[in-house]
């Protein structure tokens, strides 16, 4: 059976708990995601702990966000691990992000992360993006794919704004997705695992709704068969 297009957050209190995350939903998902605190605390070795002997693709979410030449070093350092996904911030402009791509190991998938999904519109105004999210994470992204990344990530209340601005051949991934009837938590803009799905994005971000759950491997299994049923 094929693994439905999950990346399950692993924002796990300790290397232990992430490893047993991942090898609990390895077989219903695509992807494991490992974010900026877990890689502090634990280094390059959380990236082995979580793939384990599945091969399951690692996506490594550390949103780097610096100078060109910092960017190039940061996406140097970690080509050896071969995440499958590597993250930088697009407000960083096209040169940081060319930077990225140039410096990743080659199947590596640079992913531009828009607009972040705990930001209302509101907030957008305070940082002096104006104008409807939108229109920031459309032109962000338009930036991002030109500088040369493959993947973008935007909420699912933008994912098919941002398909019709850059077509087909990019890969998207929503964060902010939560199945019907779950906690929003921090995330301001969301949407059901179907309704992404339905609205163009390639690779869908879940997390606290998994991994929270009694038995993540049954969570992650539930949601994968929901979404099997859609697409068949």
């Amino acid at each position: 059976m094929t693994p439905a297009p999950i990346a399950v957050a692993l924002d796990a209190p300790d290397l232990e708990t992430a490893a047993q995350w991942a090898s609990l939903v390895t077989p219903h998902v695509s992807t494991v995601k490992v974010g900026l605190e877990l890689y502090l605390r634990y280094g390059p070795d959380v990236i082995a702990s979580v793939r384990g002997a599945s091969g399951v693709q690692v996506f490594l979410d550390l949103k780097l966000h610096d100078i060109p030449n910092t960017v190039s070093g940061a996406s140097r350092a970690v080509a050896r691990l071969r995440p499958a996904i590597l993250t930088v911030h697009a407000t960083g402009g096209p040169a940081m992000i060319r930077a990225a791509v140039e410096a990743a190991a080659d199947d590596t998938q640079i992913a531009a992360v828009t607009i972040l999904t705990s930001l209302t519109e509101a907030d957008l105004g305070r940082v002096g993006l104006l104008g409807p999210a939108d229109d920031a994470v459309r032109r962000l992204a338009g930036v991002a794919v030109e500088a040369g990344a493959t993947a973008l990530v935007c909420s699912p209340h933008e994912v098919s704004a941002v398909r019709a601005e850059v077509g087909k051949g990019i890969t998207l991934i929503t964060p902010g997705v939560r199945p019907a009837g779950a906690a929003t938590q921090d995330q301001a803009r969301v949407a059901t695992p179907e309704q992404a799905l339905a609205d163009g994005a390639d690779l869908l971000v879940i997390g606290r709704p998994i991994t929270g759950a009694a038995d993540p491997g049954a969570a992650a299994a539930a949601i994968a068969a929901s979404l099997r049923r859609q697409v068949s």
